[in-house]
C-alpha cells in the first residue's frame, strides 16, 4: 500500500486539465505564480512578490506543462525569456475572461539564497530584488466549481 506521503502531486495533473479546459473553450488561460528563487521569470515584472502569466499557445513557444514545472519562452517587452517555474509555486491557474479556474496553496518556505534556478544547474546568487517578504498572513486557499 502506497502512503500519502509517496502519492504523486494531483496539482500538475489538475493544472494540465484546466489549461486544456481554457484552450479548448476559447478563453486564456494565466497562472498566478509566487515568485522565490527557484522561479525563472523576468523580475521587473514580478509585483509583491507575485507574477501572472499568460500561458495560452498565441502567448508561449515550447510550452512544457510538466510533473514538476512549468517551461516556456514567452516575449515581455519584446525580449525574448526563458520561463521556468516550479509547480508547487503555482498558485492559481484561471481564465483571463471570466476568472473561472483553480487556486492551490503555496508554501512559504524559502529556498536558500544558492537555490538552482536554470535548466544547466547554474546557481543564482540571491539580490535585494530576488527576496520575498513574508506575506502579513496566510492566505487560505480555496475552490471554484467550473460547471
Amino acid at each position: 500500500m502506497i502512503s500519502d506521503t509517496e502519492l504523486p502531486s494531483t496539482r500538475p495533473y489538475l493544472i494540465r486539465a484546466l489549461y486544456e479546459w481554457c484552450s479548448e473553450n476559447g478563453f486564456t488561460p494565466y497562472v498566478a505564480v509566487k515568485v522565490d528563487n527557484s522561479v525563472q521569470v523576468p523580475r521587473e515584472y514580478v509585483q509583491g512578490g507575485e507574477i501572472v502569466l499568460n500561458v495560452s499557445m498565441d502567448a508561449t513557444s515550447s510550452l512544457k506543462l510538466g510533473n514538476e514545472f512549468i517551461e516556456f519562452k514567452a516575449r515581455f517587452g519584446g525580449k525574448p525569456r526563458d520561463i521556468m517555474v516550479p509547480i508547487s509555486r503555482v498558485m492559481a491557474i484561471y481564465a483571463r475572461e471570466n476568472g473561472q479556474g483553480m487556486a492551490f496553496p503555496v508554501s512559504d518556505d524559502h529556498p536558500t539564497a544558492a537555490s538552482l534556478t536554470e535548466a544547466d544547474g547554474k546557481a543564482h546568487e540571491a539580490t535585494e530584488n530576488d527576496r520575498v517578504p513574508p506575506p502579513s498572513s496566510p492566505a487560505r486557499p480555496s475552490l471554484k466549481r467550473i460547471k
